[in-house]
């Protein structure tokens, strides 16, 4: 007689391992974008910008990048507007490069600063940060009006950073 449990704890251990390895992967799991993959927003060729890059994915494993957050955000408050057939409850995970680091972030939980003397690939941009207390130096540092989450982006806040 053959015993199944060592399989089916092997599977089962193998399974968890996958999915600790995924989820301590984060942000960094983000795929940067190919030589071919163009903001949905503007059209700029992504690639050229690697201090600026953010993206969705989606559910099906699809996804859109952009050469920074205000763009991001644009797509974000009205994907339809940019040809999107997929919507908000479709997104999986929000990404960003921190500012500092150069780092993937998770955009949901970054800190955004807007009105500084900083630019983006598109002008004037809202500068992502992994921890608040960048975010607050930079604020003071570059002199930016506001630190804002991702949940307190309103549909007029991109317009604010022009």
């Amino acid at each position: 007689m053959r015993r199944r449990l060592p399989t089916s704890l092997a599977a089962a251990l193998a399974c968890a391992l996958a999915l600790a390895t995924a989820a301590a992967a984060g942000p960094a799991a983000f795929v940067k974008p190919g030589r071919g993959e163009k903001c949905p927003v503007c059209g700029m060729f992504v690639y050229k910008y690697p201090d600026w890059v953010a993206g969705i994915v989606f559910a099906d494993g699809s996804r859109e990048v952009f050469d920074g957050a205000k763009d991001l955000f644009r797509y974000w408050l009205d994907m339809r507007a940019f040809g999107g057939k997929k919507g908000q409850g479709d997104v999986t995970a929000v990404f960003m490069t921190d500012y500092y680091s150069l780092e993937p972030i998770d955009g949901r939980t970054a800190f955004y600063v807007i009105g500084s003397d900083v630019y983006g690939p598109m002008g004037k941009e809202l500068v992502p940060f992994a921890r608040r207390e960048d975010a607050e130096e930079f604020l003071r540092d570059h002199g930016g009006r506001k630190i804002v989450g991702f949940g307190e982006v309103a549909p007029e806040l991109p317009a604010l950073v022009e």
